[in-house]
């Protein structure tokens, strides 16, 4: 399969930003080519149309798999194995914050409340501690609004993040006022 210019721009910049997210640059690239087609494509295929090792393609393509970011499918008149990602820029995101609260969240609050809840931390200091609660407090925030965000449907997460954004704007735009007993803002000062 020849790709474009701009598609294989886009797969190439995909596995880069991949490499930034901690995620190997091959497993980056087959999951963006996935995405652009929007159609299920054999290994054989993949691994010809990006130039790598098929078994490069193999393990990148579990990698993928056990992210739930690609499924196996078969197609009709073919015995190979096909392989497709959703197309739902939403799906994939809502999939990508749950893989990674899993493997990365989900352990840090574990550790959080066995270190706080732990007989040793008496022995820490409190400015430690504090910074262990605080971390965990906002972990737990952090997870809590995700949580409501992903319920939502994609249409109501939009207007959601929108309003956000203009609420944000409208706070950074207002000027600070004047404390009182300050000159300042004062024209008579």
């Amino acid at each position: 399969m020849e790709l474009t210019p701009l598609a294989e721009r886009f797969i190439l910049h995909w596995g880069e930003m991949g490499s930034r997210w901690g995620v190997n640059r091959t497993v980056a690239q087959i999951h963006a080519l996935l995405f652009l087609l929007g159609r299920p494509v054999p290994a054989d295929e993949i691994a010809e149309t990006l130039s790598v090792a098929r078994s490069n393609v193999s393990n990148s393509l579990k990698e993928l798999q056990s992210w739930r970011l690609a499924r196996i499918v078969h197609v009709m008149g073919d015995r190979r194995d096909h392989f497709e990602t959703s197309t739902d820029v939403w799906e994939l995101f809502k999939l990508i914050v749950e893989g990674r609260r899993q493997r990365e969240i989900e352990p840090t609050l574990l550790v959080l409340r066995e270190s706080l809840s732990s007989p040793d931390m008496a022995r820490e200091s409190k400015e430690s501690a504090q910074r262990m609660r605080e971390t965990l407090e906002f972990l737990e925030i952090l997870t809590a609004w995700s949580d409501e965000m992903l319920r939502m449907r994609p249409e109501t997460l939009m207007r959601t993040l929108g309003i956000g954004a203009k609420i944000s704007q409208a706070v950074r735009r207002k000027p600070a006022k004047p404390k009182l007993g300050s000159d300042e803002g004062d024209p008579a000062a």
